[in-house]
This record gives structure tokens, C-alpha cells and sequence, in this order.
């Protein structure tokens, strides 16, 4: 008994700085991450786990080297925002791989990549000839950025001269049969409006409502609680 005891006290406090650490270690996707990011989220999550199950380890030591992992990225990351150079000595740089249409060799084997790598990458991006593409970048993160040639991009409205309507954001009104008072204060509207709009698509209450969102255009979306129950207004 005094062994889960021990286990359960020490899996909290491992826990607890792990979280303190993520949270200070910023908000990073992890489709963002670097190489040297990975690595090191694998460590300190492999210190965590064995500090909780392993009576060996003093807790003292695994809380030390938790805290000592995740002090250097944040330092390495402060210094990074400082110094670009340093940023690239820890991070790398991106790499050009296609320029005008053409595979630079010596850079595809600096990136230790193959072609049928390159050209996965490619698909992903729904490019299929590297003769569209005059740019091709491979970033920190291992993703693969592309730059179509001119002629190959698509339509936009600009280069149509169509004025569009701008749009923001929607803003949402009731989640989860809640009222967002915030969100209705700065549009400036009342419950007792928001009430009648949903009274009209078959709603009782403000509870009936799983989700209602009002777009740019003043469309109001309502979702109620139940399958295949959302209306736009």
C-alpha cells in the first residue's frame, strides 16, 4: 500500500511540473515543431514516466532533470528571438529544393531526402509536375512549402478586379444551451431577441440550443440538441 502511495505522490508531482513546463514552453502545434523540439518533448515525457514508476530514481534527481529540460528550450527559445543566427544553429534553416521548375540536387542530398520523398510531399500539396512549381521549401518542420508558377496559381477576385463583401469571423450566441453574453453584448444585441430567432426554428429555450452562430452576413446558424436539427435563419 505505502508503494502506491509513493507511485501516486510522485506520478502527481511529475505531472505537475510537466504541465508547468508545457505551459512555459509556449503553444506550439506540434505539426510546428522542430526536430530539436521532438526530441526533446520525447525526453522529458520519458523522465516524467520513469520518475513516477521507478523507486530507484530519487524524486528529487527526476524533478531536477525535468526542470532542467525544461528550462533550457525556454532559454534556447529566448535566445533564438534575440539572435537569428543562434536561432539557426539550434533550429536549421530552410532548405530550397525546387527553384523555377528544377530539383536542386545538391540541396535535396543536404536534406538527406530522395526523389520519392520529394514528390510525396508534392502530392500532399496536390502538385503533381515539378515543372509548376518555382518554388519548393523545405521548413524546420519537415513541411514542404510551395510556390506555384504565375500561370499555374488559381483565380483569385483580385486579379479579376471583382470587389468582394469583407467578412469576419462568426460569432457564437448560445453554446452548448449557454448564452455567450459576451459575444451578444458587442453585437449589441438582447436575450430577448436572440429568444424569438430561436423560438422560430422549433425552440423552446435557450437549453434546446446545442450551438447558434451568427455570421458576417447576419445569418444566424442553430443547432439543437438531437440529430439533424440545425436550421440557418
Amino acid at each position: 500500500m505505502a508503494e502506491l502511495v509513493l507511485i501516486l505522490l510522485r506520478s502527481i508531482a511529475a505531472f505537475l511540473l510537466l504541465f508547468l513546463m508545457a505551459r512555459l514552453m509556449g503553444k506550439k502545434q506540434i505539426s510546428q515543431l522542430t526536430f530539436f523540439d521532438y526530441c526533446v518533448g520525447i525526453t522529458i515525457g520519458s523522465i516524467a514516466a520513469t520518475m513516477s514508476v521507478d523507486q530507484n530514481l530519487k524524486a528529487l534527481n527526476g524533478l531536477m532533470s525535468l526542470f532542467v529540460w525544461g528550462l533550457f528550450p525556454i532559454l534556447l527559445s529566448y535566445l533564438g528571438m534575440k539572435s537569428n543566427a543562434f536561432s539557426n544553429l539550434t533550429d536549421g534553416k530552410p532548405t530550397i529544393l525546387i527553384e523555377n521548375g528544377e530539383i536542386l540536387d545538391k540541396n535535396m542530398r543536404k536534406s538527406l531526402m530522395n526523389l520519392n520523398e520529394l514528390m510525396l510531399l508534392l502530392r500532399e500539396k496536390n502538385v503533381f509536375k515539378v515543372s509548376e512549381v518555382e518554388m519548393a521549401v523545405l521548413e524546420t518542420n519537415g513541411k514542404l512549402s510551395i510556390l506555384l508558377k504565375t500561370d499555374k496559381q488559381p483565380v483569385t477576385a483580385s486579379m479579376l478586379n471583382i470587389p468582394v463583401t469583407r467578412e469576419h469571423g462568426p460569432n457564437i450566441l448560445i453554446m452548448d444551451g449557454k448564452v455567450m453574453k459576451r459575444s451578444m453584448e458587442k453585437l449589441g444585441f438582447t436575450v430577448e431577441w436572440l429568444q424569438e430567432e430561436i423560438k422560430k426554428q422549433g425552440a423552446q429555450h435557450v437549453s434546446d440550443v446545442f450551438l447558434a452562430q451568427l455570421d458576417s452576413t447576419g445569418q444566424l446558424y442553430i443547432d439543437l440538441y438531437g440529430p439533424s436539427n440545425s436550421t440557418h435563419v
